[in-house]
């Protein structure tokens, strides 16, 4: 049994994590951690979350990070559903105790100091490790996640879009001429927990943000190797992210060839679901790990439309998925 530790645990991702680290059969939830000055340091986990009554009953202890080197020498697995300046502050410490470290915040996902700088608006003091970090896209990086000790868990909408574009661009299929275009819609809940205006159902209708400037667009340009167009938009229900994309296929590029780009990607990753005669919608997927996904082409024209659970592929399951992967776990181990 893996002795596994969650940092961050009070959130809703971190809710998601406490379920299923305590339904795997290899791990052991020892600890659950949140900052020495939250409000919630103290109370149990299912206090917050009532679904977790009798069944994750374990107290939201406060952490000091000076306390790492004494209290994690023998922890094997690390959950950090931490902010990306917390994951950043003590994911070193953390490595120095021979933990392996999944990152669900932004702080290693991308190996360039300047991006941090101009994105995240915090510099960057670990370049080594976001050498080290492996991109946790587990259908598509699950060699490179078997052999590390850090990994860097995609954010939603990065995951809902790379998961769509990624079988196209390895197939040289994208035209080199048109940036693709990816409007999503999250559920509030991707906002976390705090309460916040912005966030508040009474508040939300159906909206852009971060238009131009979201931090996820370099990410996705990043791993991706294209540039596109990224908008995000909030939703008013609780999750859930569904990402529609227009893509400008290289010319003579035949429907045949996007089928195969997409079969031979994902034809045995029981994750990702291809339809067929349907579109994503996201009450198939809300609640569930699975990634949805279909198109439709029309001449060098291009629709892609993928569905996922914000907090679970978005975030806590495909962490579990990364688990399943670098200790050699059956994939779908505690998913559903």
């Amino acid at each position: 049994m893996l002795n596994t530790v969650i940092i961050g645990a009070s959130g809703y991702t971190g809710a998601e994590l406490a379920k299923m680290v305590n339904r795997h059969p290899q791990l052991s939830l020892s600890r659950l951690y949140v900052s020495k000055n939250s409000v919630d340091a103290g109370k149990p986990l299912s206090s917050l979350y009532g679904e977790l009554s009798g069944i994750v009953d374990l107290e939201l202890e406060g952490l000091d990070p000076q306390d790492i080197p004494q209290l994690f020498p023998n922890v094997d697995v690390v959950l950090l559903a931490t902010a990306h300046e917390v994951s950043h502050d003590i994911a070193a410490a953390l490595l120095d105790c021979a933990c392996i470290v999944f990152d669900l915040s932004g702080a290693f996902r991308v190996p360039n100091t300047d991006f941090y700088q101009q994105f995240y608006g915090f510099e960057h003091r670990y370049p080594e490790l976001l050498e080290e970090a492996v991109y946790g896209l587990a259908e598509h990086n699950a060699a490179q996640v078997a052999q590390t000790r850090l990994i860097a868990v995609p954010g939603c909408y990065t995951t809902a879009a790379l998961t769509a574009l990624k079988p196209l661009a390895n197939a040289n299929l994208i035209s080199d001429s048109h940036k693709s275009v990816i409007n999503a819609t999250s559920g509030v809940s991707g906002a976390g927990r705090k309460a916040s205006m912005g966030s508040s159902f009474c508040e939300v209708s159906l909206q852009p943000y971060g238009v131009f400037n979201h931090r996820h667009q370099p990410e996705i340009v990043h791993h991706l190797g294209q540039d596109v167009i990224f908008t995000p938009h909030l939703g008013s229900y609780k999750r859930g992210i569904l990402a529609t994309m227009n893509v400008v296929l290289k010319a003579g590029t035949t429907p045949e060839q996007v089928q195969q780009a997409y079969v031979s990607a994902y034809q045995d990753q029981p994750i990702v679901r291809l339809l067929d005669g349907a579109w994503p919608k996201l009450q198939s997927v809300v609640n569930t790990p699975f990634l949805d996904l279909a198109w439709q082409q029309q001449g060098q024209d291009l629709i892609v439309v993928s569905a996922e659970d914000n907090l679970l592929k978005g975030a806590a399951s495909q962490a579990m998925q990364c688990i399943n992967i670098r200790f050699g776990f059956d994939m779908m181990e505690s998913l559903l």
